[in-house]
């Protein structure tokens, strides 16, 4: 690297670096399992849904497993006009950052299965974060 000059953002720029996304499962549910794996940090809070900072994530993907939801997925998977990328990164720099886990919503198991979420029951509040 030449003095006075710095690299690029490789994660804004470059088409090869991966992150993870939360997705529709989420909203509603918000268990929060994944938020205490997370060795950097990067998940953000909202009334009733959680977001990955994709700038932030390092695609280690420990928290993929511990979804009881399959709400999180690598952002290769995400639909084809990145519906959840665009979301994610939204709204992870509006949220407060969360690093402990909650208590879920009382109500989040009748949600679990329900598909469409994002557009019936999604809140861009935020969350308390932690």
């Amino acid at each position: 690297m030449c003095a006075g000059h710095s690299l690029p953002n490789v994660r804004r720029y470059s088409s090869l670096a991966m992150t993870y996304i939360v997705t529709d499962a989420c909203v509603k549910c918000k268990y929060m399992d994944c938020v205490e794996v997370c060795p950097v940090d990067c998940f953000y809070e909202g009334e009733n849904f959680l977001v990955i900072a994709p700038d932030e994530c390092i695609d280690c993907g420990v928290c993929e497993p511990e979804c009881p939801v399959d709400a999180i997925v690598p952002d290769t998977e995400d639909e084809p006009d990145g519906k959840w990328l665009q979301v994610n990164a939204e709204y992870a720099k509006v949220w407060p950052n969360i690093t402990v886990k909650g208590t879920a919503p009382a109500d989040a198991a009748q949600f679990e299965r329900e598909t469409g979420k994002f557009e019936k029951y999604f809140s861009t509040k935020p969350g308390k974060g932690s």
